[in-house]
């Protein structure tokens, strides 16, 4: 059974860093090409981050260019998307994804003063 389980949301100020993680199970992850999404109010579902099944590709939507960063650690089976100078736009509901379509069930990211 697969299981993506995301974690580290919370509430920030603006300028503020959070880093989430999101935990794999069910699969091989080693293999698995893994992204983030993120949900805001309102609007439609968007990629934020990709990284390769090796970690060494990634690729970025261009609103968090410069600001966030993708790893992983496949030893850990875990995903990690470091959000530095957080804006109030990037609030949203972070998602986790792996090649095969599925989905961890969110983590709520709100940035306000």
């Amino acid at each position: 059974q697969v299981q993506l389980v995301e974690s580290g949301g919370g509430l920030v100020q603006p300028g503020g860093s959070l880093r989430l993680s999101c935990a794999a199970s069910g699969f091989t992850f080693s293999m698995s090409a893994m992204s983030w999404y993120r949900q805001a109010p309102g609007k439609e579902r968007e990629l934020v981050a990709r990284i390769s099944s090796g970690g060494r590709s990634t690729n970025y939507a261009d609103s968090v260019k410069g600001r966030f960063t993708i790893s992983r650690d496949n030893a850990k089976d875990t995903v990690y998307l470091q959000m530095n100078s957080l804006k109030p736009a990037d609030t949203a509901v972070y998602y986790c994804k792996n090649v095969y379509g599925d989905w961890g069930q969110g983590t709520q990211v709100t940035v306000s003063s």
